[in-house]
C-alpha cells in the first residue's frame, strides 16, 4: 500500500474509530445495559491511538500496513457486531465479533513481528 494511502485511510479510520468510541461511551451511559455498546466504544477508542501510532511509525517498523488493515476489519467486525447487537436485537452474521477479535489479535501480533523484526535484512 503507498504511503500517502496508509496514512490517509489510517487517519480517516483514527478520526472515525475515536468519534464513535466516545459517541458509543455516552450512549453506554444512559442505558441500563451498557456492556455491548461500552465494549464497543473500548475497542474503538483503544484503536483510534493504535492506527496514530501507526501512522506515526510509518516505515521505521515493518507490517504497519497489515496491522493497520487487521485492526481496521476486526474493530468495524467487534464493534459493528455489538452495536447491531444492542440495537437491532440481531449481529452482523454469525460469529462476526469473535472474528473481529481474533483479527484484532492478529493485528497485535503483526505489530509485535514487525518490532521484532525491525532492522532485519527485508526479503
Amino acid at each position: 500500500m503507498p504511503e500517502n494511502v496508509r496514512i490517509r485511510l489510517f487517519g480517516v479510520f483514527a478520526g472515525l474509530f475515536g468519534m464513535c468510541g466516545i459517541g458509543l461511551a455516552a450512549a453506554a451511559s444512559h442505558m441500563d445495559d451498557q456492556r455491548l455498546l461500552g465494549a464497543a466504544s473500548l475497542m474503538c477508542l483503544v484503536h483510534a491511538p493504535a492506527l496514530l501510532g501507526l501512522i506515526a511509525a510509518g516505515n521505521r517498523v515493518r507490517f504497519t500496513a497489515l496491522s493497520g488493515a487487521l485492526f481496521i476489519l476486526g474493530v468495524l467486525l467487534f464493534a459493528g457486531d455489538l452495536v447491531k447487537r444492542h440495537f437491532a436485537g440481531t449481529g452482523l452474521f454469525p460469529m462476526s465479533a469473535p472474528s473481529g477479535g481474533m483479527i484484532m489479535m492478529a493485528g497485535w501480533l503483526v505489530v509485535g513481528a514487525g518490532a521484532l523484526l525491525h532492522g532485519q535484512q527485508k526479503a
